[in-house]
Protein backbone atom coordinates (compact mmCIF):
# COMPACT_ATOMS: atom_id res chain seq x y z
CA UNK A 1 0.00 0.00 0.00
CA UNK A 2 1.31 3.44 -0.86
CA UNK A 3 2.38 5.51 2.13
CA UNK A 4 0.06 8.33 1.18
CA UNK A 5 -3.00 6.14 0.72
CA UNK A 6 -3.59 5.43 4.39
CA UNK A 7 -1.92 5.19 7.77
CA UNK A 8 -1.93 2.20 10.05
CA UNK A 9 -3.25 2.91 13.49
CA UNK A 10 -0.95 1.50 16.17
CA UNK A 11 -3.79 0.97 18.60
CA UNK A 12 -6.41 -0.12 16.07
CA UNK A 13 -5.43 -3.72 15.39
CA UNK A 14 -3.36 -2.60 12.42
CA UNK A 15 -6.37 -1.40 10.45
CA UNK A 16 -5.65 0.91 7.54
CA UNK A 17 -7.76 4.05 7.52
CA UNK A 18 -8.22 7.18 5.45
CA UNK A 19 -5.36 9.48 6.39
CA UNK A 20 -7.58 12.29 7.68
CA UNK A 21 -9.09 9.96 10.27
CA UNK A 22 -5.81 9.54 12.13
CA UNK A 23 -3.69 12.53 11.24
CA UNK A 24 -5.33 14.72 13.89
CA UNK A 25 -4.71 12.17 16.61
CA UNK A 26 -8.33 12.59 17.74
CA UNK A 27 -10.17 9.49 18.96
CA UNK A 28 -13.44 11.29 18.17
CA UNK A 29 -12.41 11.77 14.55
CA UNK A 30 -11.30 8.16 14.23
CA UNK A 31 -14.54 6.87 15.74
CA UNK A 32 -16.57 9.06 13.37
CA UNK A 33 -14.61 7.65 10.41
CA UNK A 34 -14.96 4.06 11.61
CA UNK A 35 -18.66 4.09 12.43
CA UNK A 36 -20.44 6.86 10.52
CA UNK A 37 -18.64 8.50 7.62
CA UNK A 38 -19.83 7.11 4.31
CA UNK A 39 -22.53 4.84 5.72
CA UNK A 40 -25.63 5.27 3.51
CA UNK A 41 -28.21 7.37 5.36
CA UNK A 42 -31.91 6.80 4.69
CA UNK A 43 -33.39 8.71 7.60
CA UNK A 44 -34.72 12.22 7.09
CA UNK A 45 -33.84 13.48 10.56
CA UNK A 46 -30.22 12.37 10.11
CA UNK A 47 -30.07 14.10 6.72
CA UNK A 48 -31.26 17.31 8.34
CA UNK A 49 -28.81 16.94 11.21
CA UNK A 50 -25.89 16.46 8.84
CA UNK A 51 -26.94 19.43 6.69
CA UNK A 52 -27.16 21.59 9.80
CA UNK A 53 -23.78 20.54 11.15
CA UNK A 54 -22.11 20.81 7.76
CA UNK A 55 -23.47 24.32 7.37
CA UNK A 56 -22.19 25.17 10.84
CA UNK A 57 -18.77 23.92 9.80
CA UNK A 58 -18.29 26.63 7.14
CA UNK A 59 -15.01 28.35 7.97
CA UNK A 60 -14.27 25.88 10.78
CA UNK A 61 -12.91 22.34 11.06
CA UNK A 62 -15.22 19.32 11.08
CA UNK A 63 -13.59 18.23 14.32
CA UNK A 64 -14.70 21.47 15.97
CA UNK A 65 -18.29 20.79 14.94
CA UNK A 66 -18.15 17.14 15.97
CA UNK A 67 -17.18 18.24 19.46
CA UNK A 68 -20.29 20.43 19.54
CA UNK A 69 -22.66 17.87 18.00
CA UNK A 70 -24.28 16.78 21.26
CA UNK A 71 -24.87 20.43 22.11
CA UNK A 72 -26.61 20.93 18.77
CA UNK A 73 -28.97 18.05 19.44
CA UNK A 74 -29.73 19.52 22.86
CA UNK A 75 -30.16 23.11 21.70
CA UNK A 76 -32.15 22.33 18.54
CA UNK A 77 -34.70 19.86 19.95
CA UNK A 78 -32.94 16.78 18.65
CA UNK A 79 -32.39 18.48 15.28
CA UNK A 80 -35.87 17.45 14.21
CA UNK A 81 -36.87 19.70 11.32
CA UNK A 82 -40.55 19.74 12.28
CA UNK A 83 -39.63 21.43 15.56
CA UNK A 84 -36.87 23.68 14.26
CA UNK A 85 -39.14 25.01 11.51
CA UNK A 86 -41.39 26.53 14.22
CA UNK A 87 -38.66 28.57 15.90
CA UNK A 88 -39.35 32.27 16.27
CA UNK A 89 -37.11 35.29 16.75
CA UNK A 90 -37.02 34.87 20.54
CA UNK A 91 -35.83 31.28 20.21
CA UNK A 92 -33.12 32.35 17.77
CA UNK A 93 -31.87 34.94 20.25
CA UNK A 94 -31.67 32.28 22.96
CA UNK A 95 -29.68 30.05 20.64
CA UNK A 96 -27.26 32.86 19.90
CA UNK A 97 -26.52 33.05 23.62
CA UNK A 98 -25.72 29.34 23.83
CA UNK A 99 -21.94 28.78 24.04
CA UNK A 100 -22.36 25.12 23.13
CA UNK A 101 -23.08 25.84 19.46
CA UNK A 102 -21.52 28.00 16.74
CA UNK A 103 -23.03 31.37 17.58
CA UNK A 104 -23.18 32.82 14.11
CA UNK A 105 -26.47 34.57 13.39
CA UNK A 106 -26.58 33.67 9.71
CA UNK A 107 -25.90 30.01 10.46
CA UNK A 108 -28.53 29.83 13.20
CA UNK A 109 -31.15 31.63 11.13
CA UNK A 110 -30.38 29.42 8.13
CA UNK A 111 -30.97 26.32 10.26
CA UNK A 112 -34.52 27.51 10.84
CA UNK A 113 -35.20 28.49 7.23
CA UNK A 114 -33.56 25.27 6.03
CA UNK A 115 -35.90 23.27 8.26
CA UNK A 116 -38.85 24.90 6.53
CA UNK A 117 -37.39 24.24 3.08
CA UNK A 118 -36.61 20.68 4.17
CA UNK A 119 -40.25 20.07 5.09
CA UNK A 120 -41.34 21.41 1.71
CA UNK A 121 -39.07 18.89 -0.01
CA UNK A 122 -40.54 16.12 2.15
CA UNK A 123 -44.04 17.16 1.17
CA UNK A 124 -43.17 17.18 -2.54
CA UNK A 125 -41.18 13.95 -2.70
CA UNK A 126 -42.54 11.98 0.23
CA UNK A 127 -39.19 12.20 2.00
CA UNK A 128 -35.99 14.19 1.76
CA UNK A 129 -34.19 10.86 1.50
CA UNK A 130 -36.00 10.01 -1.73
CA UNK A 131 -35.23 13.45 -3.12
CA UNK A 132 -31.48 13.36 -2.41
CA UNK A 133 -30.90 9.74 -3.45
CA UNK A 134 -32.63 10.35 -6.78
CA UNK A 135 -29.55 12.36 -7.77
CA UNK A 136 -27.52 9.11 -7.76
CA UNK A 137 -30.36 6.84 -8.90
CA UNK A 138 -30.43 5.23 -5.49
CA UNK A 139 -26.89 3.82 -5.70
CA UNK A 140 -23.75 5.26 -4.07
CA UNK A 141 -21.06 6.67 -6.32
CA UNK A 142 -17.96 4.63 -5.50
CA UNK A 143 -14.74 6.51 -6.24
CA UNK A 144 -11.29 4.93 -6.36
CA UNK A 145 -8.98 7.50 -4.83
CA UNK A 146 -5.56 6.19 -3.81
CA UNK A 147 -4.66 9.27 -1.79
CA UNK A 148 -6.57 11.75 0.30
CA UNK A 149 -4.93 14.41 -1.85
CA UNK A 150 -6.94 13.12 -4.82
CA UNK A 151 -10.32 13.55 -3.11
CA UNK A 152 -11.94 16.68 -4.57
CA UNK A 153 -13.69 19.37 -2.52
CA UNK A 154 -16.64 19.33 -4.93
CA UNK A 155 -17.93 17.54 -8.02
CA UNK A 156 -20.35 17.96 -10.88
CA UNK A 157 -22.85 16.05 -8.76
CA UNK A 158 -22.49 18.35 -5.77
CA UNK A 159 -22.78 21.34 -8.12
CA UNK A 160 -26.17 20.06 -9.32
CA UNK A 161 -27.46 19.22 -5.85
CA UNK A 162 -26.27 22.54 -4.45
CA UNK A 163 -27.96 24.51 -7.21
CA UNK A 164 -31.23 22.66 -6.70
CA UNK A 165 -31.17 23.11 -2.91
CA UNK A 166 -30.52 26.83 -3.32
CA UNK A 167 -33.41 27.05 -5.78
CA UNK A 168 -35.61 25.52 -3.09
CA UNK A 169 -34.60 28.13 -0.52
CA UNK A 170 -31.82 26.36 1.37
CA UNK A 171 -28.85 28.37 2.64
CA UNK A 172 -25.30 27.36 3.55
CA UNK A 173 -25.50 24.65 0.90
CA UNK A 174 -22.65 25.63 -1.39
CA UNK A 175 -21.16 22.88 -3.51
CA UNK A 176 -18.33 22.14 -1.03
CA UNK A 177 -20.77 21.78 1.87
CA UNK A 178 -23.04 19.60 -0.26
CA UNK A 179 -20.12 17.39 -1.31
CA UNK A 180 -19.34 16.87 2.38
CA UNK A 181 -22.97 15.83 2.85
CA UNK A 182 -22.83 13.37 -0.02
CA UNK A 183 -19.68 11.84 1.45
CA UNK A 184 -20.92 11.71 5.03
CA UNK A 185 -24.30 10.23 4.13
CA UNK A 186 -22.92 7.59 1.81
CA UNK A 187 -24.18 8.89 -1.52
CA UNK A 188 -20.51 9.13 -2.47
CA UNK A 189 -18.04 6.57 -1.13
CA UNK A 190 -14.76 8.44 -0.79
CA UNK A 191 -12.99 6.03 1.52
CA UNK A 192 -9.66 5.64 -0.22
CA UNK A 193 -8.39 2.39 -1.67
CA UNK A 194 -6.85 0.43 1.19
CA UNK A 195 -9.10 1.83 3.91
CA UNK A 196 -10.80 -0.99 5.80
CA UNK A 197 -14.13 0.87 5.71
CA UNK A 198 -14.27 1.20 1.93
CA UNK A 199 -15.84 -2.18 1.24
CA UNK A 200 -17.87 -2.21 4.46
CA UNK A 201 -19.87 0.92 3.62
CA UNK A 202 -20.15 -0.04 -0.05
Amino acid sequence: MAKESSRREKSGAGLARCDWAVSSGSDLYREYHDTEWGVPVHDDDRHFAFLTLEGAQAGLSWLTVLKKRDNYYRAFDGLRPERVARYNAAKIERLLADPGIVRNRLKVESTVSNARAFLEVKEEFGSFDRYIWDFVQGRPVKNRWKSIAQVPPRSELSDRVSADLKRRGFRFVGTTIVYAHLQACGLVNDHIVGCFRRSQVG
